[in-house]
């Protein structure tokens, strides 16, 4: 494939000489979508593209491609399904403007299904007509139609945490390397985008003596509390080539968890007690956080509720996967023990829990995988208050009936065997290490509801640690582990990983790996589908 970030004269030239770019070598010089010929301008008016193109929240027949520019402009694509930009089609997209950032969020409709897109995308200044950015060139595929060809699925989640930013000289972010040779139809970020609450110190010195060098900005030199801080955490991911390089071609489908605001949050959390935030209110903080998040992955905005993470994706008669959002409507962190489920033990909350129980009984999809931003079984503690041990995620440690927020699992649970819904697995990130569960009824206290597996990747460029308490509420059993010999394991101790699913259009058997940073395949397990 090629660089999506190919420079301005190289992109030129091959255009006008010919066989002089190979991908590009013979397309045309391009030109305003009117037609007219390009205005020669000076360097100064052209847009700068601030982070390079992200892909995402594909369909079969429309994809988000996200851009930023350093000005008002406006977005321009050409788009193709050859190499050869044979009957290209051009589309223009709205203004950028600074209450957003200066964001572009084009969804390109009208796409062929199953097929691979070839766009190239630059920006006009609009107070300069004629000014062009340097064209950034990506490729992507749409989701298929019918089960024709292998359905790959990624997954991981954790970036930028615990003190470990981007040192060039040690390779950048490389799990985006590693993302794009593994090429998946998609990559499903499972929370953690950033680590708003972690600044970057410009050195860390590793066991072995050597130093670890952070590119550090402004942005990641404080904890988050404006929407500007929250900006320049998103846009320092960008800064990586890797990240830019593996954006521009594989579709990202984003979810977000407790660190693209604070350590742990809920909307009722105020950090009375950390001098570093003069907004100590987390409900305030979070509505910043959103927004920033919102601006800077390629996110399809609900139409009702523009707001809205949780969301579903359809890949064919093959697979579908269902993202949900275990952070928006939460009830406080508690001792997580209620008997009974009440609205102090939301963790999905009613409207959504009633959008997954419906979505997978309509599903027709073999596999129906659930991307979760936290585990159902590991024991994720918060911080002690009143003298209690308070719960994160769904887990409480009890081992027995459901309690607290496994209420709500309990009868999600309990509606899929009751609606014969088969062939659902679970994917999800958040505790730093990579793992594979298998939960049966026959180990469980809680035992209405059919076996089923849920796997764990992750960090993607964070500290490893691990491994966390199973609760054996609903009967889970570890058959691969990776924790870290040590807590807050560094990136260059190649202890960063990544999960892969792969259905087989012919058997429609899935097979769940997990991978590390340097491509490793470390576990592997093919699940047959039920019928």
């Amino acid at each position: 494939m090629s660089d999506p970030l190919l420079p301005r004269r190289d992109f030129l030239g091959g255009a006008l000489a010919a066989g002089a770019l190979g991908v590009l070598g013979r397309v045309r010089a391009w030109t305003p979508v009117d037609g007219a010929p390009a205005i020669i301008t000076s360097d100064r008016a052209r847009p700068v593209l601030e982070g390079g193109v992200q892909v995402g929240d594909p369909l079969r027949d429309r994809a988000i491609l996200w851009s930023r520019s350093d000005r008002p402009s406006r977005v321009q694509v050409e788009w193709s399904t050859t190499e050869r930009f044979a009957d290209v089609r051009r589309v223009l997209g709205e203004p950028t403007r600074a209450v957003s950032a200066f964001t572009s969020h084009l969804d390109l409709r009208g796409l062929p299904a199953g097929e691979t897109i070839f766009y190239r995308l630059r920006h006009e200044c609009l107070d300069a007509p004629g000014a062009l950015s340097e064209p950034i060139v990506g490729s992507f595929r749409t989701a298929p139609r019918r089960a024709t060809r292998p359905v790959r699925v990624a997954w991981s989640g954790d970036m930028v945490g615990q003190g470990w930013g981007i040192d060039e000289a040690r390779g950048g972010i490389r799990m985006y390397d590693a993302l794009h040779r593994a090429e998946p139809d998609v990559f499903v970020h499972s929370g953690d985008n950033i680590y708003a609450d972690q600044p970057l110190a410009r050195e860390v010195t590793l066991d072995d003596g050597t130093v670890w060098r952070n590119l550090v900005t402004e942005a990641k030199s404080h904890p988050a509390q404006t929407l500007d801080d929250y900006r320049g955490n998103f846009a320092y991911n960008l800064l990586d080539a890797n990240v830019r390089r593996c954006n521009a071609h594989v579709p990202v489908i984003a979810q977000w968890d407790d660190h693209e605001v604070v350590d742990n949050w809920f909307h009722d959390l105020v950090l009375s007690n950390d001098p570093r935030y003069t907004e100590p209110r987390v409900r305030v903080l979070a509505e910043r956080a959103k927004q920033a998040l919102f601006e800077f992955l390629p996110i399809r905005r609900h139409p009702v509720e523009a707001g809205r993470v949780y969301r579903s994706f359809s890949y064919g008669p093959l697979l579908e996967l269902f993202v949900i959002d275990l952070r928006s409507y939460r009830s406080a962190n508690s001792p997580n023990l209620q008997p009974e489920r009440s609205p102090a033990t939301a963790i999905l909350g009613d409207a959504q829990l009633a959008w997954l129980e419906r979505g997978l009984r309509a599903s027709r999809a073999t596999w129906k995988v659930v991307a979760s931003d936290m585990p159902i079984g590991l024991v994720v503690p918060d911080r002690v208050r009143d003298g209690q041990r308070n719960y994160e995620a769904i887990a409480n440690g009890e081992n027995g009936a459901p309690l607290g927020r496994e209420h709500e699992i309990a009868a999600l649970l309990a509606s899929m065997q009751r609606h014969r819904v088969r062939n659902v697995v679970w994917i999800t990130a958040d505790v730093h290490y990579a793992a594979a569960h298998h939960y049966s009824p026959e180990r469980a206290a809680f035992t209405r509801f059919d076996p089923f597996w849920e796997f764990v990747a992750g960090p993607m460029h964070a500290g490893t640690f691990g491994p966390n308490a199973l609760d054996a509420t609903f009967g889970p059993d570890v058959r691969f582990a990776s924790p870290a010999p040590k807590p807050n394991r560094p990136p260059s101790d190649n202890l960063q990983f990544y999960g892969t699913l792969d259905v087989d259009p012919r058997t429609r058997a899935l097979t769940a790996s997990l991978w590390n940073v340097v491509g490793t395949r470390l576990w592997s397990q093919e699940l047959a589908a039920a019928r």
